[in-house]
């Protein structure tokens, strides 16, 4: 299926709340064709077939309806735990492409082994880091690629609880505006005044570190709960993004790509305006993508690849509250979660 006209083959494993927001991107795209939908609730798949008319196969087991439906395309919106066993069944089953919610996995070892199943078996893996696709992220990226704001020295960087499941957006955001940069070293500390649990998997309710990455750019992490979700009058309210400090100036962006100010230190006039996308155009601009990517063979903007530079830097603030110093990347020797192995030997116990 490699010419513009083909129709792929589409199943859903998860029918819930992100499923929905994953559908508006594929029912936008003429080349998809849902024809499975599997969930342990047959409620939840009829609700999704029903709000989008997709007229699909309903099954309660993703194996059955791998065997049967044999899907070109794979859309995996289960909780963490779930997403490397039945991403191995989908590349096993011959799934051309998996489109997962993020996060990879709950533990660093799992993040790399969905890599290695997605390059052993040729299957096209990506992660829901839609946000790439805000129109505000991409004119950051611009802007930085013109030298708006000079060289690129300092990035302030901002996530609500927790690391693993709202970190990746940020730390894949502040990847992305220095051009896919890896980070080189981590120094971090979490905070376990409490504990959630977010899709079954365990979390800090803050944290805060350094980050080096591999340009020379020092960053600054600060993770816990935020005031508002939306760009404030207020600049003291802490929100969900990234501040770039340049040599000539600085920008300050949100998640979804809100620009809360630009400044250039020699040009006043310069004020970028604000750039607003809704979760549905980046969740269209990221299926478009993938499906463009899978029949052109380039690395998709929301590769396993770069969400694995992401995750990295999650479980090395990890690690690096385990070994209480600065961890060097890349992180080697680990393949838990270092902060679940902590947190059940009662490390964190008050």
């Amino acid at each position: 299926m490699n010419s513009s006209s083909s129709v792929y083959k589409v199943a859903f494993i998860g029918c819930g709340k992100r499923a929905h927001e994953h559908a508006i991107g594929v029912q936008t795209d003429s080349r998809l064709k849902v024809v499975a939908l599997s969930d342990i609730s047959t409620a939840s798949a009829e609700s999704l077939n029903t709000e989008f008319g997709f007229q699909a196969a309903i099954y309660t087991d993703h194996k059955e309806m791998l065997e049967k439906e044999k899907p070109d395309v794979v859309l995996i919106c289960l909780w963490t735990p779930l997403h490397l066993p039945v991403f191995r069944d989908c590349a096993e089953a011959g799934v051309k492409a998996v489109l997962c919610e993020k996060p990879m996995s709950a533990t660093w070892g799992e993040c790399q082994e969905m890599g290695k199943i997605a390059d052993e078996f040729g299957c096209q893996l990506t992660f829901s880091l839609q946000r790439r696709f805000a129109k505000g992220n991409q004119t950051v990226r611009r802007y930085i690629k013109e030298g708006r704001i000079g060289q690129v020295l300092r990035l302030d960087l901002y996530s609500p609880p927790n690391l693993l499941d709202c970190g990746i957006h940020t730390f894949d955001q502040a990847i992305s505006f220095m051009d896919e940069t890896p980070a080189k070293t981590v120094l971090g500390a979490v905070d376990t005044t409490e504990i959630y649990n977010w899709f079954n998997v365990p979390s800090e309710c803050g944290a805060t570190g350094q980050i080096l990455f591999a340009n020379g750019v020092q960053a600054s992490l600060y993770s816990g709960s935020i005031d508002t979700w939306e760009p404030s009058q207020d600049m003291t309210k802490i929100w969900a993004g990234v501040r770039v400090i340049g040599t000539e100036g600085f920008i300050e962006v949100m998640w979804d790509g809100q620009i809360v100010k630009g400044i250039n230190y020699d040009d006043s006039s310069w004020k970028p305006e604000m750039e607003l996308s809704s979760m549905s155009d980046q969740m269209i601009g990221y299926v478009r993508h993938a499906i463009d990517c899978l029949e052109t063979g380039e690395e998709p903007e929301a590769s396993h690849q770069k969400a694995t530079r992401a995750s990295e830097i999650i479980f090395a603030v990890y690690e690096s509250v385990r070994r209480n110093a600065r961890v060097e990347l890349p992180l080697t020797g680990v393949t838990d979660s270092p902060f679940i192995t902590m947190l059940n030997n009662g490390q964190f116990a008050k």
